[in-house]
Order: structure tokens, then C-alpha cells, then sequence
């Protein structure tokens, strides 16, 4: 499938995978197709297909996984690994909207009516005016 883990990616992760079992486990693989499938496509836990199995076995591995380290730990080996040292395996993009870049014109410091107020007149009164004149 698609978001699916290739030959050459499982035989990278699953010697990264915790040991301590203390049942049998469903197919790891699966499982691992099952979180990557949610986490690439953004979508709730319980909309995951049924060809992954159980939604809440992979909710569940991910959640204690996460709990114990165990992401960080793959995650730092991966990185050892690497040629780079360093991939970025999660980008998000954030849309704004266009007015959130400043493309409006004008003053870019406003200054508060209170301020202002306690400030000396830019120009005379009318009766200092008429009386210089």
C-alpha cells in the first residue's frame, strides 16, 4: 500500500524494535504500517483501515512507546545510521493568511490613545495663533 513500510525500511527498523515481550505480539510490521498510516494521513484512530488490524493495538503500542522513549531512542539511531546525521521525518506547512506577512501599508508602531493624550499639541490654540499674529 501506499503509506506501507518497503522490505528495505522494515529490515532498517525492526532490529531497532524493543525486546522485552511479555506475550506474543501481533505482526510488528503491521503495527508499524498501522501508525505511520495515522500519522501520515492526519486521521483519527478509530478510521483506520481494517486491513491494519485493531485500531486501539496500534493506538495502544503508539501511546507506550511514546510514554517509554522508545520513538527517541529508534529515532536517535536512525540518525546514527544515516550518511546526513540528520533527516527530518516530520514537516508540517502552515498556511497563513496573506495579511499575516504585513502587506498592509501605514504606521507599523500605533500608538495608544492614552499615550497621546499626555503628549504636547502639534499645533497652537487658536487664541495663542491669533495672538502671535
Amino acid at each position: 500500500m501506499r503509506f506501507d513500510l518497503t522490505d528495505e525500511e522494515w529490515a532498517l527498523l525492526e532490529p531497532l524494535m524493543p525486546k522485552r515481550r511479555k506475550s506474543a505480539r501481533v505482526d510488528d510490521r503491521k503495527v508499524w504500517n498501522a501508525i505511520f498510516y495515522v500519522l501520515r494521513t492526519g486521521m483519527p484512530w478509530r478510521d483506520l483501515p481494517e486491513r491494519y488490524g485493531p485500531y486501539t493495538t496500534a493506538y495502544n503500542r503508539f501511546n507506550r512507546w511514546s510514554r517509554r522513549g522508545i520513538w527517541k531512542q529508534i529515532f536517535d539511531q536512525v540518525a546514527v545510521r544515516s550518511r546526513v546525521g540528520l533527516y527530518f521525518i516530520d514537516s508540517t506547512v502552515v498556511k497563513a493568511h496573506r495579511c499575516a506577512s504585513g502587506g498592509k501599508g501605514g504606521r507599523k508602531i500605533k500608538r495608544s490613545a492614552s499615550a497621546e493624550a499626555g503628549e504636547r499639541r502639534k499645533s497652537m490654540p487658536l487664541s495663542i495663533a491669533k495672538a502671535v499674529l
